[in-house]
């Protein structure tokens, strides 16, 4: 299968790893997105199915529809009904001190993931490609993975179940082999169609791809899994990853190896648009787990509202919920459905002023920071060095 080159095309959007525009400044259109790419949207079946099998509620992020998409997550579903075993792989790209909000989203549905079907998880800290993207110096991408590992073991992922490794520590032996023989799959011209690279950029980028895919197979993790097990992935992410994992796809089969499974989340927006992502590089369009409770209250006062601009208009007219980003906010972190559905209810309709669904925001928000930092500061050197330790899981499949 061939991919478009998204960047060079005058196309209405443009969602690839790196980034995430939509035509005018306008909304991400899902179900476009959906189509293009050849996935398949969450229907409620499968939801029910996952209580079914869990017997536990589903996660907010898949009965909200934050996780909306997938490839296989049936397949996977039906191993788990058999009996048969499979693993989760997620990741994380190091570009900042701390995670915000949005980069919390795919560990928070991970640990749900983790337990609810009680298997083991790979999480990998793509310091190499930081370093590749970012133009940072390998010590200095180190440094800043394994601060945010610190932030990933907040969440709360169990130690006898989860290996979380730094590329630049890993790749060698049969992950090295993986890459090499997914790399001798993949043409040059496949690559820069898929991933949108020219002749201008540097061969580094180029052979990355690779890396982020063989974690996608349980080969690449002989001290976990027997080689010859070839055990499923399920892989949960934003779906600005999706290329990385099509291309893996496609390859998988050719090496012998099952096609990794993925469920896919759409995007957490920015404090100060109505499109696009939550954005490591703009720190007012982010809440981040270090920010105080001061600095949540200021963020989240100068966030874009869905509020009219009188309160004769409000009370006529209701907010436009699809512009307020407060109420995105709460149908991610709220937990209580029916409190979410009351504010629905009266802010759209407009009895509810702006400022309520704010400052009602700022405490669900302000609490979910405190605690996560809470957790991450009793995270110690010797935890991270616990997590990142190549080693038998005791607990995996228990």
């Amino acid at each position: 299968m061939e991919f478009d080159n998204e960047e060079s095309e005058s196309s209405e959007q443009v969602v690839n790893p790196w980034a995430v525009s939509a035509k005018n400044g306008g909304k991400i259109d899902y179900d476009k997105l959906i189509d293009k790419f050849g996935c398949q949207r969450i229907e409620e079946s499968l939801i029910n199915r996952v209580q079914r099998l869990t017997s536990r509620q589903p996660h907010v992020f898949l009965r909200r529809g934050v996780f909306f998409a997938h490839r296989d997550f049936n397949m996977i579903l039906d191993s788990y009904e058999r009996g048969e075993k499979f693993y989760l792989y997620t990741g994380r790209g190091p570009s900042s001190e701390s995670l915000h909000l949005g980069h919390l989203i795919p560990f928070m549905f991970t640990k749900y993931l983790q337990d609810a079907f009680k298997v083991p998880l790979v999480i990998q800290i793509t310091d190499d490609e930081k370093s590749i993207w970012k133009n940072l110096k390998p010590e200095e991408s180190i440094r800043l993975g394994r601060e945010n590992v610190k932030d990933i073991i907040a969440c709360g992922f169990d130690v006898t179940r989860t290996f979380i490794f730094s590329d630049f520590a890993t790749v060698g032996g049969k992950f090295y082999e993986n890459m090499v023989e997914v790399s001798k799959c993949v043409t040059l011209n496949k690559i820069m169609a898929t991933f949108g690279f020219t002749g201008e950029d540097p061969v580094a980028k180029i052979s990355f791809p690779a890396v982020q895919a063989v974690p996608s197979f349980s080969s690449s993790f002989p001290h976990l899994f027997p080689v010859e097990e070839n055990i499923p992935c399920l892989i949960p992410c934003a779906i600005d990853q999706d290329p990385y994992f099509r291309m893996t796809r496609d390859v998988a089969p050719r090496l012998g190896y099952r096609k990794p499974a993925l469920i896919e989340s759409s995007f957490f927006p920015a404090l100060r648009a109505s499109s696009g992502k939550m954005s490591a590089s703009d720190a007012n369009s982010a809440i981040y787990m270090n920010d105080s409770a001061k600095d949540i209250k200021k963020k989240i006062s100068g966030a874009v509202s869905g509020g009219r601009d009188n309160m004769d208009d409000h009370k006529k007219y209701g907010a436009n919920l699809e512009e307020d980003i407060p109420f995105k906010y709460l149908s991610f972190f709220l937990e209580d459905d029916a409190e979410l559905e009351h504010i629905r209810k009266e802010y759209g309709e407009g009895r509810m002023p702006t400022g309520a669904v704010k400052m009602r925001l700022t405490q669900v928000l302000t609490e979910i920071v405190e605690n996560h930092r809470r957790a991450r500061a009793a995270v110690t050197e010797q935890m991270v060095d616990a997590f990142m330790t190549a080693r038998l899981l005791p607990s995996m499949f228990e």
